[in-house]
């Protein structure tokens, strides 16, 4: 059995390069997938593997649809006057939308369920929907597949606005694999979004009219995906993967900057026990998640998968250092997390059912036994993620230590060469996708990987 010396623990717990690392990451602005920053992180982060013992450290680039932000306005007629919106703390455009000025009248359909739209003509309208999902639903309905249940309906226009108040207007990707998405769309905070609804419940047809204006560069870009490998030439080798590109509202500190440093920080203490690791270890960074799983994809297609003995990828881990593993189903991997809580005496929450917007996905639909790390938030959403809030100041190093030690004590486990860890059979999680009611945003979007859908470009000439 692979433990971690107390030395080593110690050690983990007074290091700050993962920190200074996460910092760096921050200070760099904009990491939008094929952007300069984006760049520029790559190769923070592939000097810091290097510098923490790790072998084979390489930057692989990919093509992939890129996207610029210009600039984006919401008009609104109410009372005989009109009132622009055009403050970053007002709106944003939404990464993968289009160019374009469309008027129309202003219709709040809610939350956006596919319910909400059933039956619904939204000829020349502009829709507007929150980001909240009932807790009771029993699935999260994903911002992408609103803003296409919206287009679907006719809808010229596409308005997503935050369900936390003070958090600001929220950014993510409404692009296809292919391109941008196919109607101008924006991100608004809750504070407008609670106006704006205010408006059309006063109006007599339920609807405003109002113009939106979003401009936008679309064009092809290339991203790049880091990693570097630890421990014996083994047949099989665990991953331990994170993204490194971020929105760029904000500085992607915690969404995803924290899971890189995390990748980081875990490499460190799993090159002190190095000569005692039992399988390979690569560490994974991939590029590209925020704007369709790009990196991922790409890799996943492009190695052969029978060799990969389980993926553990982090994402959404700087809100607490209280960690949440979900295995999707695979064995051994849960259990692995409970001994290294039983360990160190503090609580891992090993949790059931699939979340399959992240980096693991295209490993899971494909049997490979992948689960995502996390750690635990209060109150709904993703707080600050996705907005200019996002930033170092919220963040606190100890949630970064305690987190490395946990993540690198499990991975060191998941690389015993005696334990077992089994993936699924890929229609056992189709079939759990369909149950959970996921197939139906996945079809929406043109995301589900069962059947004639082919949900990344590289599908074609990879298969």
């Amino acid at each position: 059995m692979t433990t971690l010396p107390a030395a080593t623990v110690g050690a983990a717990y007074t290091d700050s390069t993962a920190w200074e690392l996460l910092a760096e990451l921050s200070d760099l602005g904009d990491r939008m997938p094929g952007h300069e920053g984006e760049r520029a992180a790559a190769a923070l982060i592939a000097d810091a593997l290097e510098t923490a013992g790790c072998a084979s450290v390489t930057e692989t680039s990919f093509p992939i649809p890129g996207w610029w932000r210009e600039s984006a306005a919401l008009a609104v007629e109410h009372a005989g006057r009109q009132t622009t919106f055009d403050g970053s703390h007002e709106l944003v455009a939404l990464p993968g939308t289009p160019s374009g000025e469309v008027t129309g009248e202003l219709v709040d359909v809610g939350y956006g369920l596919p319910e909400d739209f059933e039956g619904l003509d939204l000829s020349g309208c502009i829709a507007m929907a929150s980001s909240l999902t009932p807790d009771d639903y029993g699935r999260w309905v994903h911002r992408s597949e609103k803003y296409d249940y919206a287009a679907e309906s006719g809808a010229a226009g596409f308005l997503f606005y935050n369900h936390i108040e003070g958090a600001l207007p929220p950014t993510g990707d409404v692009g296809r694999t292919n391109g941008p998405g196919a109607i101008p769309a924006v991100g608004l905070s809750k504070e407008l979004g609670a106006r704006l609804t205010r408006h059309c419940e006063a109006s007599d047809d339920g609807g405003i009219d109002a113009t939106l204006s979003v401009s936008a560069r679309n064009e092809p870009a290339t991203s790049t995906t880091v990693e570097a490998v630890l421990g014996p030439d083994t047949d099989e080798e665990v991953l331990y993967t994170a993204h490194l590109d971020a929105h760029d509202v904000g500085t992607g500190a915690n969404d995803n900057g924290f899971g890189a440093a995390l990748v980081v920080g875990v490499a460190r203490v799993l090159a002190s026990i190095d000569a005692d690791l039992e399988t390979r270890v690569r560490l994974v960074v991939f590029g590209a998640e925020e704007t369709g799983l790009y990196g991922s994809y790409y890799w996943s297609h492009t190695h052969d998968l029978e060799s990969v003995k389980c993926v553990l990828n982090v994402d959404g881990a700087g809100y607490s250092r209280n960690l949440e593993v979900y295995p999707h189903g695979a064995d051994g991997m849960g259990e692995a997390f409970e001994e290294v809580s039983d360990a160190f005496d503090v609580p891992i929450r090993v949790e059931d059912g699939l979340r399959p917007h992240s980096d693991h996905w295209p490993f899971v639909q494909r049997g490979v036994a992948a689960g995502q790390g996390r750690s635990t938030a209060d109150g709904s959403g993703r707080g600050w993620g996705h907005t200019h809030g996002d930033t170092f100041d919220k963040l606190d190093v100890r949630d970064l230590r305690e987190l490395t030690v946990l993540c690198a004590a499990g991975v060191a486990k998941l690389a015993e060469a005696d334990r077992a860890v089994a993936g699924r059979d890929p229609e056992s999680v189709r079939d759990e996708a369909i149950e959970g009611g996921y197939d139906v945003g996945m079809r929406a979007t043109g995301t589900w990987p069962w059947g004639d859908e082919r949900p990344w470009p590289w599908a074609d000439e990879l298969s």
